[in-house]
């Protein structure tokens, strides 16, 4: 059984108290710049990866998109997408990342947001992507940044008087688990280095169109901890297309 963190009724409640998931993707820091890296939705069939509260799948349906599936592990999370979405287009499914076996060509874009940290194994990720793409398909995702997962923990190193002093990076080379803390909680992510990331994508298939490192926006300093994320990088975007079949 892969891990669940998001149907545990405490992390749960915390999680649905965040910008994000009550303003949908206004509230996310990153969601300006992947708007831009989005590809023309329409008449697409499209997979959303770990889609959440679903505002991914809302968002292709409103731009057009044929054809929407979104997959996520927590029957929470897909819970409150279906009585947010009034699509009949969109379609959701509870399965894991790791376990998705479509049939070759069945879609015409992948997307990712903020999921593939929690899986073991990107390259097994992009080639099943890569067989299920249409030729000339998009695969856009965000991940936390390397630099944010490596260390572990997720926090920052704190003076005696509480103020930060810097972000800590360790262990970057040896990928694999990491009990970070989110939102107080106790999750399981995966660390992988930038180069797993990329040269991931190159030899499964791909051409990368768009490497970024998301910085939060201005307007939304603001918020507790938000100004703080322009000390280091906590994403990482990119767009890539299909180019051949692996």
């Amino acid at each position: 059984m892969k891990e669940n963190k998001y149907d545990d009724p405490v992390f749960f409640e915390k999680y649905s108290q965040m910008s994000r998931s009550q303003q949908g993707l206004e509230g996310a820091g990153e969601w300006e710049t992947l708007q831009k890296l989005l590809p023309d939705f329409a008449g697409k069939r499209v997979l959303d990866l770990g889609c959440g509260y679903g505002w991914h799948c809302i968002y292709a349906a409103e731009h057009g998109a044929s054809s929407v599936t979104g997959i996520d592990l927590s029957e929470k999370m897909l819970e409150v997408a279906r009585e947010k979405t009034q699509f009949p287009q969109v379609r959701y499914q509870c399965m894991p990342i790791e376990d998705i076996d479509y049939p070759e060509n069945s879609f015409d874009i992948v997307v990712s947001s903020l999921a593939l940290h929690y899986v073991p194994s990107f390259d097994a990720v992009a080639k099943k992507v890569n067989s299920c793409l249409a030729p000339g398909g998009v695969f856009v995702f965000s991940a936390e940044h390397p630099v944010f997962t490596a260390y572990g923990t997720q926090d920052w190193y704190y003076d005696e008087t509480g103020a930060i002093l810097h972000f800590p990076v360790d262990n970057y080379f040896y990928e694999g688990k990491r009990e970070a803390t989110f939102l107080g909680e106790k999750v399981t992510k995966y660390h992988k280095t930038l180069t797993t990331y990329l040269d991931g994508l190159l030899t499964n298939g791909f051409a990368i169109q768009r490497i970024v490192e998301p910085q939060p926006p201005a307007h939304m300093f603001h918020i507790e901890g938000m100004k703080d994320e322009m000390r280091r990088p906590m994403m990482l975007i990119v767009s890539a297309r299909k180019a051949r079949k692996v």
